[in-house]
């Protein structure tokens, strides 16, 4: 056949993009494939104690039983569609006596406060302790930030202290660093994590964390530019998620108290300049937390409930999987939020990966792309325990095997 483009200049188009094949490779190397929590709890480091996911799951059934003692009466006040109210209902309870916690933070920071030193001290040991006991999905510490020196050098310590106690990283370990504002502290806290590895002997590496989005400048630098990518690259391949700090960010924007909440267009312009920033780097998302309690009266229970499914649903619609609760009360409608939206699309997910996988025409036509994310939330759901692997395979004909290639396009 008759080609006007010779081998030898196609060889060297090849030659001259297979560097930036593999950079763009390395900065975009996809999910993990591991287990991503739905949320994670925040607890002061002085309030911790050794049977706190115990205690938030009975509590989380406490209130369950008090306030919503049957499925009619879960979807009247939170909004769970009623044909799913008793599955989610059941599920939910199920998960709050097996699994309440998913992930949790012993917090360092504002839940905290300024503390004597000898206090932080010791609250720090604890916590080490706590940590290397404990079976989560994911636990660690939320340290503090580096906005000043007393502040530094306090969290600094406070990290020595715990990683030196544990001597070892516990699987999940994660440790959240907050208030960022420039590139230049993530690597700082790089530097360190790398010094703590050489002398307690870890893996290089070993130490990940995640940056909390809460100031406008970890948004939009000075420059005019989007922060993020930088504050990504500064952490050299150590950066394990982007937390969202819905009200130290809302107050930066200027908001007044009663507009700062998770679903002001303040917070989308954020979560979405977080999407786009870390799109395939393998960097996860979390949204942040309501501080709208379902605790008090009837009334300002069933309040808390809605606001909060509410805002959970809406995270998950916006592709947020994770976010932060601060009460026990709050797992129930965590869980009746995460269920519920699961649950509705199953099937039709499942439909339509098989449809994928057996090249079936159909009223839609699905991507690579769709196939992979139709994939990853019905992964997404048996991970959590909206669904299981029996019930997907009904839906769509699919083991855990096939879902994991589906999203890994293999």
């Amino acid at each position: 056949m008759r080609t006007t483009l010779d081998g030898a200049l196609v060889n060297d188009l090849v030659a001259e993009l297979s560097e930036v094949d593999s950079e763009r490779a390395r900065r975009y190397p996809g999910d993990r494939g591991t287990r991503q929590p739905v949320h994670t709890c925040y607890v002061p480091a002085d309030r911790v104690r050794a049977d706190l996911p115990a205690r938030w799951g009975a509590a989380a059934l406490a209130a369950l039983d008090e306030h919503a003692p049957d499925p009619a009466a879960l979807a009247g006040i939170a909004g769970v569609p009623a044909e799913l109210a008793p599955t989610v209902y059941e599920r939910v309870r199920a998960k709050l006596a097996a699994e309440p916690v998913e992930d949790l933070r012993i917090d360092f920071e504002d839940g905290y406060g300024v503390r004597a030193d000898s206090d932080e001290d010791a609250d720090a040991l604890h916590a080490a302790r706590l940590l290397a006991d404990w079976r989560l999905t994911g636990a660690g510490i939320r340290m503090k930030s580096f906005d000043s020196t007393e502040l530094l050098l306090r969290g600094v310590r406070t990290l020595d202290l715990v990683l030196t106690e544990l001597g070892e990283v516990p699987a999940g370990f994660a440790l959240t660093f907050p208030k960022v504002t420039a590139p230049e502290q993530v690597a700082a806290l790089v530097d360190l994590l790398g010094i703590l590895e050489r002398r307690l002997g870890l893996a290089a590496a070993a130490l990940r964390f995640e940056i909390q989005i809460e100031t406008t400048q970890a948004v939009i630098d000075h420059t005019g530019r989007f922060a993020i990518p930088g504050l990504i690259a500064a952490g050299q391949g150590r950066v394990s998620g982007l937390h969202f700090g819905t009200y130290d960010y809302t107050a930066a924007c200027g908001l007044d108290a009663a507009q700062q909440h998770l679903a002001h267009p303040a917070c989308d312009f954020a979560r979405h300049a977080m999407q786009v920033s870390a799109a395939g780097t393998g960097v996860r998302l979390s949204d942040g937390s309501s501080n709208v309690l379902p605790v008090g009266d009837a009334d300002a229970v069933q309040h808390g409930w809605r606001t909060h499914y509410r805002l959970v649903r809406r995270s998950l619609e916006h592709g947020f999987h994770q976010g932060w609760d601060l009460h026990p009360a709050q797992l129930v409608t965590r869980y009746a939020a995460v269920y519920a939206f699961h649950l509705e699309s199953a099937e039709a997910n499942g439909r339509r990966l098989a449809a994928y996988v057996g090249r079936i025409g159909g009223s839609v036509l699905d991507e690579p792309a769709t196939a992979a994310a139709l994939a990853l939330s019905l992964r997404r759901a048996v991970d959590c325990g909206a669904l299981t692997a029996a019930e997907v395979a009904g839906y769509s004909g699919l083991t855990a095997a096939d879902l994991d290639a589906l999203v890994d396009r293999r």
